[in-house]
């Protein structure tokens, strides 16, 4: 009997052991932007500021909440014109050098 017991442990531990294998689904490595800032937010006025760590030339992106580019500009200022937008949630989306950051900015 403690064979038969013995023989079924043995013949079970691989399937339970089978599914606790690791698997990376994402293994790239995301680069984002350094010293990223991005006020105010909410925002009540016309312009939002945005800062990197580098301050060069930035191309934004900002999307409504079903994913349509509402506003595309390239910047080398910290300052973002966005008094075409109407009040609401979107996604700030900002690139500079290869580097990517986004951000939910909600404009009042």
């Amino acid at each position: 009997m403690r064979k038969l017991y013995f023989v079924i442990i043995l013949m079970a531990f691989p399937l339970f052991t089978f599914g606790q294998e690791l698997v990376s689904v994402n293994t790239q490595q995301i680069s984002e932007l350094q010293g990223f800032k991005m006020y105010p937010n909410p925002v009540y006025g016309d312009e939002v500021y945005i800062t990197t760590e580098t301050n060069g030339v930035k191309s934004i992106k900002i999307y409504d909440v079903f994913g349509e580019v509402v506003l595309t500009d390239r910047i080398s200022t910290n300052t973002l014109n966005i008094s075409r937008l109407v009040p609401g949630v979107y996604v700030l989306q900002v690139t500079e050098r290869e580097k990517t950051m986004t951000r939910k900015l909600v404009i009042k």
